[in-house]
C-alpha cells in the first residue's frame, strides 16, 4: 500500500507538467477571424486596438495595455465566393452555408505552416445570420471545443445602449441584401429590447446591394478603368427592376459624376438610356436615399437616430455615410426639407466591431483560452478560384462569373477554391492603400506576414 502511494506521488508532477504543456499549446493557438472579403479587417482592427479591460483582473476598464497583445490571429477572406449577400436572392442559402462550413474546416485544419485556431470570430454579418447557430450546433455535436461568436448580437447591443442613453428613435440597419433578407438584426433587436423592458422598437432596413462588392472591387459592380456603361454590370441602374435609380430623385442622390464614377449608356441624340454606378460613394448615396424613401412610404415618422453598419465593409466609408446623411438632413425639394421628419441632424453610426472584440475577450477569459506562451505570427489568407476544378467559369479578371457563382448547386462536393496567403495579385494596390489609411494596425500586420 505504501509503495502504491509512493509511485502515485512520484509520477504526479510528470502528469501535471504534461497537462500544462497541452494547455499552453492550445492557448497559444491563433484566433480565427472570418469574412466573405476584406471587410472583416475592420473587426481585426478592433481586436488589435482594444483596451477595454484590466488584463490583470479581467474586469471592464482600460489599463493602458492592449487586451489582445498576447494573441495572434488567422484571417480568412472568402473573396472567390463573395458577395455573400446575394445568395439569398438566388435561393442558394444552402450553397452559402456549404461555403461557410468549408471555411470553418479550413480554420480547424492543421497544416505544416498553419496551426488550427482556438476560437472563431465570424466578422461577417451574412455568415452570422445564416450559419452561426448551425456552426455552434455542429461543433457541439462533434465535441469541437472551439467557441464561435458573431457580429449581430454585438451590433444590436451597441444600438440599444445608445437608444437607452439618448432616447428612442428609429434604428436603421444598413447591411447586405442577404443579411436584410435573414431578418437577423430586427429579430435580435426586438428580442433584446424585450429583455431590457423597452417598448417595441421602430426598425428600418436597407440592403446595400453592390456596396460591399464595389469596396472589394468586384468586377460586376465596379471597375475603375471603365469609361462607358456595359452589359455585364449588376448594380443599381435605370434598367434594374429591383434596384432602380429613380430619375425624380437625382437631386437627392447627388451622384458624383467625376472621373467616370457615374456611367451612362447614350442614344444617338446624347440622351442617357441607362445609368450605372461606378464608385462606392455613389452606392452609399443611392442606398441612403432609398432607405429614407422607404421610411416615407412606410409612414415611419419616428426620426432615425441610429444606423447600424451591418456589414463589416461599411465602416471603410463611415465618413462618407455620415457626410451623405448630413446632406440629406439639409436637402430641400420644392423649398421643403424632404427628410427632416425622418432623420435627426446627427445620426449615431454603430460599428459592431468594437462590441464584437469585447465579446471575444470575455469568451477567452471564460474559457481560460488567453495566451500565456510565445506569441505566434499573424496569418492572412484569401480564397481564389481553384484552377484544378473543371468547368470553373471565370471573368476576364480571373474571378468566378456572376452566373456561375450563384448557379452552382450545394452538395456536389467540389473544391471550388484554393486558400492562399494575401498578395498583390489577388488584392489590389488600391485596397492595400485603403487598409493603410483606415486600418493601420491591420495593415502593418499584413505587411509583416508578407515579409516572413
Amino acid at each position: 500500500m505504501i509503495r502504491k502511494i509512493f509511485l502515485f506521488i512520484f509520477f504526479l508532477p510528470v502528469i501535471i507538467v504534461s497537462a500544462q504543456q497541452k494547455s499552453n499549446k492550445k492557448t497559444s493557438l491563433p484566433i480565427g477571424v472570418f469574412d466573405s472579403g476584406t471587410g472583416g479587417l475592420t473587426v481585426l482592427e478592433a481586436l488589435l486596438t482594444l483596451d477595454a479591460f484590466n488584463n490583470e483582473t479581467g474586469k471592464p476598464g482600460s489599463d493602458g495595455k492592449l487586451d489582445f497583445s498576447n494573441e495572434c490571429f488567422q484571417y480568412l477572406a472568402d473573396q472567390a465566393n463573395m458577395p455573400y449577400g446575394n445568395y439569398a436572392a438566388a435561393n442558394k442559402t444552402d450553397l452559402l452555408k456549404e461555403h461557410i462550413q468549408k471555411n470553418m474546416q479550413f480554420f480547424l485544419k492543421e497544416a505544416p505552416a498553419k496551426p488550427p485556431v482556438k476560437m472563431i470570430v465570424l466578422a461577417c454579418n451574412t455568415a452570422t445570420a445564416y450559419a452561426l447557430s448551425d456552426i455552434k450546433n455542429q461543433f457541439k455535436k462533434q465535441s469541437i471545443g472551439v467557441p464561435v461568436i458573431g457580429v449581430i448580437d454585438a451590433g444590436s447591443k451597441a444600438a440599444l445602449a445608445y437608444q437607452q442613453k439618448n432616447g428612442e428613435g428609429t434604428i436603421g440597419v444598413f447591411a447586405t441584401a442577404g443579411t436584410v433578407a435573414s431578418n437577423g438584426y430586427p429579430r435580435t433587436l426586438q428580442a433584446m429590447a424585450k429583455e431590457k423592458g423597452m417598448q417595441a422598437l421602430s426598425v428600418i432596413s436597407q440592403g446595400g446591394f453592390g456596396l460591399a462588392e464595389s469596396i472589394d472591387r468586384d468586377w460586376s459592380y465596379y471597375v475603375d478603368t471603365l469609361t462607358k456603361a456595359r452589359n455585364e454590370y449588376k448594380g443599381p441602374s435605370l434598367k434594374n427592376s429591383m434596384y432602380t435609380i429613380d430619375t425624380s430623385l437625382l437631386s437627392a442622390y447627388r451622384f458624383d459624376a467625376s472621373s467616370n464614377k457615374l456611367l451612362c449608356e447614350y442614344d444617338d441624340k446624347g440622351s442617357c438610356l441607362d445609368m450605372q454606378l461606378n464608385d462606392p460613394s455613389n452606392y452609399v448615396r443611392y442606398h441612403l436615399v432609398s432607405l429614407l424613401e422607404k421610411m416615407i412610404v412606410g409612414k415611419i415618422t419616428k426620426p432615425m437616430n441610429t444606423l447600424i453598419l451591418g456589414c463589416t465593409h461599411y465602416p471603410y466609408l463611415k465618413d462618407t455615410i455620415a457626410s451623405v446623411l448630413n446632406e440629406l438632413y439639409h436637402y430641400k425639394n420644392n423649398n421643403e426639407y424632404r427628410y427632416r421628419k425622418y432623420l435627426v441632424e446627427k445620426v449615431e453610426l454603430i460599428d459592431p466591431s468594437i462590441e464584437t472584440a469585447k465579446e471575444a475577450y470575455l469568451v477567452l477569459q471564460k474559457r481560460t483560452l488567453s495566451n500565456t506562451a510565445t506569441i505566434q505570427n499573424n496569418q492572412f489568407y484569401i480564397t481564389i478560384p481553384n484552377p484544378n476544378t473543371p468547368k470553373n467559369a471565370l471573368q476576364p479578371d480571373g474571378w468566378f462569373t456572376y452566373d456561375y457563382k450563384y448557379g452552382r448547386i450545394a452538395g456536389e462536393n467540389k473544391m471550388y477554391v484554393q486558400y492562399v496567403p494575401f498578395d498583390t495579385k489577388n488584392i489590389s494596390e488600391a485596397s492595400y492603400s485603403r487598409f493603410k489609411m483606415v486600418l493601420p494596425h491591420s495593415y502593418a500586420e499584413i505587411i509583416k506576414s508578407k515579409l516572413k
